[in-house]
């Protein structure tokens, strides 16, 4: 169902003048003409998106009545996570195998790859145009993660900073083999694709729902103090999803596998984000889990100062009227509200807006 977006025009590289080509990055088109997200007015304006309490976080959750029609400010949330779409033109293919596994910024990106030439080339032909590849002689998967790796290395914090020293797998889909492994914090600058399994852990009382949210800490060095899933993690290499969401629980919420393993897989969303020379195509796997009711996370790998369970409608707007939430936990979120029936088909734009969370390529 995914459409594929094409920029459709031939233009000269700013890398290579000489060169022209043609860009087609699959994702959907985000088709919000009825409700522009700029005429949300959002409370979190006079707030620091990272600077603030849990009681401001519970004040703010009150001031809206839950079953609102008004779709406007879960619109803007998933536009937060599509950013400059108009600037997909710029982006050149990533090629490994004949299979596109990336988009690299041409030029700004690009024009640091050209110092290393014994590990990337530069071709143009008729079906891809000008685009990035790997030097012919780096055949074996393990010789091209050494040398992209140590390219990274040689970039430095300056041009990649928040080296995880994690890896990723690199492949033109999840189900095709991987073709090397990225490091996590380069991924988005080589425009791969990246998987993660986020989960809501929800609460039943009372004939209520009820959600378990974190707060990030304040030092850590990717949306320090925004709130955050329960659990969430990105998807590295040589682990399944399963497994990730059983080693996630443990290590952020304390939930013992005897909990975690009931978690219920309930399908994906997607996002593409460009920022400056930085493209993110990630996939988040959704996971609910039904904590018992006397249960408490703890944290402990020192990424959560603290954890509070809230009522699904105060959560839904904190997302509507705040952009207290890390960026993709928010689609996540809404994903939940639709399955869980807080989204109801009355709401102006109800089908766009279930269809927008799939707003990358999903494959």
């Amino acid at each position: 169902m995914a459409a594929n977006w094409c920029c459709g025009v031939l233009r000269s590289s700013p890398f290579f003048p000489s060169l022209l080509s043609t860009c087609s990055i699959p994702r959907r088109s985000l088709n919000f003409k009825f409700c522009p997200p700029q005429s949300v007015v959002s409370p979190s304006h006079h707030i620091p998106t990272s600077d603030f309490t849990w009681d401001e976080v519970l004040y703010l959750s009150q001031t809206q009545q839950h079953d609102s029609p008004d779709l406007r400010g879960f619109f803007e949330k998933v536009t937060l996570c599509n950013r400059d779409s108009e600037k997909q033109c710029e982006f050149v293919p990533f090629v490994i195998e004949e299979q596109i596994v990336g988009y690299v910024h041409n030029g700004r990106f690009a024009r640091h790859l050209q110092r290393y030439k014994d590990v990337f080339t530069f071709p143009e032909n008729p079906s891809l145009g000008f685009h990035v590849a790997l030097h012919p002689t780096l055949t074996a998967p393990e010789d091209r993660t050494k040398a992209v790796g140590d390219v990274v290395k040689c970039l430095g914090d300056e041009l990649i900073p928040g080296i995880r020293n994690e890896l990723y797998p690199v492949r033109s889909s999840f189900e095709t083999p991987e073709l090397f492994l990225l490091e996590r914090a380069a991924a988005p600058y080589f425009g791969i694709k990246a998987y993660g399994v986020h989960m809501n852990g929800y609460v039943e009382r009372d004939d209520e729902k009820y959600l378990w949210i974190g707060k990030r800490s304040k030092v850590k060095p990717t949306y320090p103090g925004k709130l955050d899933h329960l659990v969430a993690g990105g998807l590295p290499h040589g682990i399944s999803c399963e497994d990730n969401i059983v080693k996630e629980c443990e290590e952020e919420a304390g939930i013992p596998r005897s909990i975690s393993c009931k978690a219920s897989a309930v399908g994906a969303v997607s996002y593409l984000d460009i920022d400056g020379y930085r493209l993110k195509r990630d996939v988040l796997f959704c996971y609910d889990l039904k904590l018992p009711e006397g249960f408490v996370p703890t944290n402990k790998d020192g990424e959560v100062e603290s954890f509070k369970l809230l009522p699904v409608t105060h959560v839904a707007n904190i997302i509507r009227s705040t952009q207290f939430f890390k960026e993709n936990c928010n689609l996540v979120i809404i994903d939940f509200l639709f399955r869980h029936g807080y989204i109801k088909p009355e709401g102006l734009g109800y089908l766009n807006l279930l269809q927008s969370l799939r707003s990358g390529d999903s494959t």
